[in-house]
């Protein structure tokens, strides 16, 4: 046995230990919680399986199968992500109208109508139209509920075991998405065909389908629940019928109906109240701060696929650069940075966190002659033998680079990423938890307006189709670098007005 053999096996056991440990030490807290939960947790790690595949597959889709160029592709991702922000916000009052079952069902339906004709539609009216438009109300519809699912699933002792498990799988679905996206395009090649059913269908267009089968499952053990279940604080289970409201009809269609319109009529009525809140300005002054790191999971998602099979080559495993490699280490890193810094406060560990992930994008900028010392070592043959199984006209030492950048960026994500919806409760007014939370993804949602088109015309201007070379390659990272330490920048210079202004409790 080799040194990498002997590397993988000691890995592979600590970490799946250690992954049972952790499922163990969440599942012992939940034993009281009725079946419903773990439904839930099943549903997340499919669904979210589905959607990563499909999220980093496209802007890929789009341009090779679609014809969109780049800087299109990336404004129509940047589109369709802002019309699924708004539905959810609209669509976040349904459940408690029609209950978690029926809404879980109505989720599920739409999803399986988007995934069922994106396989088989490249026009762009027809993809848009049967395709985007109902994964996009199908995912916004799912999202709320599931963590409302949680909430009622579990006590207030549990609630904290109930997301971190939820957290933990979704982390799980993601990295399984990636291994999707990766082995489809293995198997078939970047630009391969096949014939379904008659249809004769591309690489992009396979991953749909097979997102599409995952779906299918969901929606079978959605049928297993009971509506209106509820965990009491005393840890006892009831069954509360969930009777329409008269106001909005007296069936299903009305219902929905109704109780969206009344979400975005209580939307407005809640920014019209705290909108006179001096505190609440200075609150979404800081969430516009932090929307600067947050984009660049944006440009993972969108810029990165693109930009790596064009820098790196068509065929590699760009799903498991980012997809696989950070919500691994999410998963094992997140629970003990919160024991170790449970003690520090959010505002502190947020800018720590924040300096970490910004300034890694620079590492990007690297050259691959810096990394050239890893070619020959171990190190080599366990990445690019074992791991991405590189052919070797493919091996290039810029694959180290990046995965540095990506390995110190979600050590930084770890720091700050929990500790922002922490801090966004904390620093609310008591009562008006909900109402912060929500509006505070309105910077986010803004800049999505400008993350979009940005996402395609980076790709497009540094690292467009056809070229025969990427000399300025590194210049995407620059600009994403660049946007990205305006976070922690602000987070520094603006301390003292921000903890003038918003108190932590």
């Amino acid at each position: 046995m080799n040194t990498v053999d002997l590397i993988i096996w000691i890995a592979g056991l600590a970490i799946g230990a250690s992954f049972i440990y952790i499922l163990w030490s969440y599942a012992k807290g939940l034993k009281a919680c009725p079946r419903e939960i773990w439904i839930l947790f099943a549903s997340k790690v499919i669904e979210y399986a589905a959607y990563g595949a499909m999220n980093v597959t496209f802007a890929l889709f789009l341009s090779s199968d679609v014809g969109m160029s780049d800087i299109g592709a990336g404004s129509y991702i940047g589109a369709w992500s802002i019309t699924l922000t708004v539905v959810m916000i609209l669509v976040g009052a349904v459940v408690d109208a029609i209950g978690i079952k029926r809404t879980l069902l109505l989720g599920c339906s739409t999803l399986l109508i988007g995934r069922l004709f994106m396989p088989f539609f490249t026009n762009i009216y027809a993809v848009t139209l049967l395709g985007f438009v109902p994964l996009a109300a199908g995912t916004a519809i799912m999202g709320p509920v599931l963590s409302v699912g949680i909430k009622r699933y579990t006590t207030k002792e549990s609630s904290a075991l109930g997301f971190g498990l939820f957290y933990t799988l979704m982390n799980v679905g993601w990295a399984t998405g990636a291994w999707i996206f990766d082995k489809v395009r293995t198997i078939m090649g970047e630009h391969g065909h096949t014939n379904f059913l008659g249809f004769e269908i591309s690489t992009y267009q396979t991953i749909f389908l097979v997102t599409l089968f995952l779906t299918i499952p969901n929606f079978i053990i959605f049928l297993f629940m009971r509506n209106g279940v509820e965990l009491t604080e005393e840890g006892k289970v009831e069954i509360k019928p969930i009777i329409f409201d008269k106001a909005h009809g007296d069936n299903f269609i009305k219902v929905l109906l109704g109780v969206t319109k009344k979400a975005a009529k209580d939307t407005l009525e809640i920014f019209r109240g705290v909108i006179k809140e001096k505190s609440f300005w200075y609150f979404i002054l800081m969430m516009l701060v932090i929307v600067f790191v947050r984009l660049i999971f944006y440009h993972f998602h969108y810029t990165f696929p693109k930009y790596g099979i064009r820098v790196l080559g068509e065929g590699i495993k760009i799903g498991s650069l980012y997809g696989m490699l950070n919500p691994i280490i999410i998963i094992f890193l997140v629970p003990f940075m919160s024991a170790l810094t449970k003690k520090v406060s959010s505002y502190k560990m947020m800018t720590i966190g924040t300096i970490l992930s910004a300034f890694s994008v620079f590492i990007a900028l690297m050259p691959a002659e810096s990394m050239q010392w890893l070619m020959g070592t171990w190190v080599e043959e366990l990445v690019f033998d074992r791991w991405l199984e590189l052919a070797p006209e493919l091996r290039n030492p810029y694959f180290f680079v990046l995965i540095f950048f990506i390995i110190i960026f979600t050590i930084g994500e770890a720091i700050w990423s929990p500790r922002l919806m922490q801090f966004m409760t904390e620093v609310a007014p008591k009562g008006k938890e909900g109402s912060y939370v929500s509006l505070s993804y309105l910077p986010y949602f803004a800049a999505k307006f400008v993350a979009g088109p940005m996402s395609g015309w980076l790709v497009a201007t540094y690292t467009p189709e056809g070229a025969e070379s990427y000399p300025n390659h590194y210049m995407v990272w620059l600009w994403i670098g660049g946007m990205a330490i305006i976070t922690p920048l602000g987070l520094l210079f603006l301390k003292k007005v921000f903890t003038k202004n918003i108190s932590e409790q």
